[in-house]
């Protein structure tokens, strides 16, 4: 079994790799730095429930499930420590990778950052390319309500693009 969860493991994980970490990127809101340990912390809850994984769904979709849930522990834990705005420490603070923080899809991930949760994953699965019955499949809403919120997200989304 063993051998045989390494193989399913490294399937996955080759699979689903790029799809997590641009979910943990727009949970992140574009920090790469924590995108990265949060995408490994999720490999990791993935490594530890493989062996509870029934088949009832894809791989994929099992995996967006944990990737959420790890994605909202994670940020219900940071909201619960105390934190300083950066704003006030920011000029003690030199940005070495100031270039790879520019550019659309850090305003894109900074803009999803400041929609709600459910917003937020949302909005990833769509960049993410997945279809609103795999996305009503995966939050446990109708697929025409994925269709609503998804439009509407997109509309606030413009709206704070545009004030930007």
């Amino acid at each position: 079994m063993n051998k045989e969860k390494s193989q399913l493991f490294e399937t996955i994980y080759n699979d689903c790799y790029p799809m997590v970490l641009q979910m943990c990127l727009g949970y992140m809101k574009g920090d790469e730095s924590l995108a990265y340990d949060l995408t490994q912390e999720v490999f990791i809850n993935i490594w530890n429930a493989l062996d509870k994984f029934k088949g009832k769904s894809s791989h994929k979709t099992w995996v967006y499930r944990i990737t959420v849930n790890s994605c909202l522990q994670h940020i219900r834990k940071e909201k619960n420590k105390k934190q300083v705005p950066i704003d006030a420490v920011a000029h003690m603070i030199e940005d070495d990778n100031q270039e790879a923080n520019t550019g659309e899809n850090k305003s894109l991930y900074t803009a999803i950052g400041k929609l709600e949760e459910i917003d937020r994953l949302l909005i990833m699965m769509v960049l993410e390319g997945q279809d609103y019955d795999s996305i009503s499949e995966i939050i446990g809403i109708k697929p025409t309500n994925v269709r609503v919120k998804i439009h509407r997200i997109k509309k606030r989304l413009k709206k704070i693009l545009d004030h930007e």
